[in-house]
């Protein structure tokens, strides 16, 4: 699954690989990839794939979930179609109370101590995602874990997802994505080490 997922995101261009041009990230970060997975919502056939691949992730992995909770902005859109597909309640978590009205940081109805799937699109350090995660401990919501499309899978957020005691599972990785992109001339054999590198050490990488 890991490598069909990353096939159909490379496939839609939402994910982009240029070592020798690199993107710069809102942290500062250099960064030769550049993963922009809301661009699967605009193709059916990859949507509809990510969408049956994580419904059968928390089944398999949280049978007990009550609800689904987007992580705002891009986990909504993906959030609310899980939640039709499993017939739960949906909800979500902006990155901030909202500054009028309600103030609400949480939208939608969740009942107090109810069990909920957090969504993601993208894990990088997993910093927005924990506090998305906390918001909801805050009102009393058991979060059983959370369920992506990718992750980066830097050591810093293994750690942060680890003590948060949050469990993660995704449907593909920077790991799986690479030995596909080789395999499919997306990138050149020279082209690995420096690849590697960067995921071992994001904040290091192009100085």
């Amino acid at each position: 699954m890991a490598k069909k997922v990353a096939s159909l995101l490379l496939e839609i261009n939402a994910i982009k690989i240029r070592p020798n041009a690199p993107f710069t990230w809102a942290s500062g970060w250099k960064s030769p990839i550049y993963c922009d997975n809301r661009l699967s919502l605009s193709h059916p056939h990859a949507r509809t794939y990510i969408k049956n691949a994580l419904c059968a992730k928390i089944q398999e992995q949280f049978e007990d979930a009550e609800a689904i909770v987007g992580v705002a902005t891009a986990g909504i859109p993906q959030g609310a179609l899980i939640a039709d597909a499993l017939g739960l309640p949906f909800a979500y978590v902006r990155s901030k109370p909202k500054g009028h009205g309600m103030t609400n940081m949480i939208e939608g109805e969740l009942k107090e101590g109810a069990k909920v799937v957090v969504i993601e699109d993208l894990i990088s350090t997993g910093g927005s995602s924990l506090k998305a995660s906390e918001a909801l401990k805050e009102a009393g919501i058991e979060v059983l874990g959370m369920a992506a499309i990718f992750t980066y899978g830097f050591d810093l957020s293994v750690e942060n997802f680890e003590n948060a005691g949050i469990p993660l599972v995704t449907l593909s990785n920077y790991n799986a994505m690479l030995e596909l992109a080789l395999e499919k001339d997306y990138i050149k054999s020279e082209d690995i080490e420096s690849l590697k590198s960067w995921r071992s050490a994001p904040s290091e990488w192009g100085k």
